[in-house]
């Protein structure tokens, strides 16, 4: 292994949101949120949300029915070095890897960001078994409809879940592996009880706008919040204003049980491509810290020692962390994570 230096108002009444007043216009204001501005209303697919790059769908067939996959699909002028998939986080989607779409596209590689099946633009299927396999396997075949064979993956927060999962399903097709601050370096099932689906649904649907900056801020920034961190907000307050959010809350608790259950820890060892793993040392991201004690939860989600933990346990790896920063270096820390995405992608 080389080393380099280097996320009260309850939920605008929750159970009457789906009442007649379908509408997409915000409703009364959520006090708390004032600091978020007048922002729009999203229904379940993101109408009117716009994405830096033109959105294309794919109806794949998903436990037994056609269900559609958003996708930016964004080429360089001539032929590509080759191609990068691009795999967002739970609480993200595809529209968020803008600028890294564009240093990739400006240094001549083509680059697919896929919004998986439950997020983003794509279907938003609440009686569907969601599995990292599944989603996988899907965003396998949307590589083949897109007559693209092997590619880079770099995949953030739970997308470096779900990126472990591709190399290590489909490992001809994987390049290259580049994990950016990935959930899952630890096993939350040997310290926090289990929560049910319903248990989840429950409180998301409490959740406000307001709720959404405020835990961003705490658990990713450190406390301190820039005008540049707005677009990671926008989607999920959005939607919380929103007609579909009951359906939105369903499947973030499906995909929560996905994450809590599906553990990719002890396969690191069975990965067979070059792996990349990029650490904000500062962040704390774990799941289910308020169900513990807090002696406990002081143990959760120390990327100041997980990352060095999970690199030894990868066969092929390099560590690059970054101190100071927490768990979006791609936006805390932009111009270092560009360089380490390059020089990896670029070294062989």
């Amino acid at each position: 292994m080389n080393r380099l230096n280097l996320m009260a108002a309850g939920l605008l009444a929750a159970v009457s949101l789906v009442v007649s007043c379908a509408s997409t216009s915000a409703p009364q204001a959520d006090k708390n949120a004032a600091n978020l501005g007048e922002r729009p209303a999203y229904d379940a697919r993101l109408s009117g949300y716009e994405y830096p790059y033109e959105v294309e769908t794919w109806s794949v067939q998903a436990q037994g029915k056609g269900r559609e996959m958003a996708y930016m699909d964004v080429r360089p002028e001539g032929e590509p070095k080759g191609t990068v998939l691009l795999l967002h986080g739970k609480n993200f989607s595809g529209a968020y890897w803008k600028r890294t779409i564009e240093f990739l596209v400006d240094r001549g590689y083509r680059a697919v960001a896929p919004d998986q099946l439950g997020f983003g633009k794509s279907a938003k299927p609440t009686n569907f078994q969601y599995s990292f396999h599944a989603l996988a396997t899907y965003t396998s075949r949307l590589l083949d409809h897109l007559n693209v064979d092997g590619v880079s993956v770099v995949g953030h927060s739970m997308g470096g879940m779900l990126a472990t999962r591709f190399a290590l399903m489909f490992p001809d097709r994987t390049e290259r592996l580049m994990l950016v601050n990935p959930i899952g370096l630890e096993d939350w099932k040997t310290k926090v009880p289990y929560r049910t689906v319903d248990e989840w649904y429950d409180k998301e649907l409490k959740k406000t706008p307001s709720a959404v900056k405020s835990y961003m801020k705490k658990s990713y920034f450190d406390g301190v919040w820039k005008e540049a961190y707005d677009p990671l907000v926008e989607i999920q307050a959005g939607w919380i204003r929103g007609p579909d959010y009951p359906t939105i809350a369903r499947v973030s608790a499906l995909t929560y049980d996905m994450i809590f259950t599906q553990p990719v820890i002890y396969e690191f060892s069975e990965l067979e491509v070059p792996t990349l793993v990029m650490v904000g040392e500062r962040d704390r991201t774990a799941l289910g810290t308020g169900m513990v004690s807090d002696e406990v939860a002081a143990t959760m989600g120390r990327y100041d020692t997980l990352g060095e933990r999970a690199a030894k346990m990868i066969p092929q790896s390099t560590l690059v962390e970054f101190p100071g920063i927490g768990h979006i270096p791609q936006f805390e820390a932009f111009e270092r994570y560009k360089k380490a995405v390059l020089d990896y992608l670029e070294s062989s």
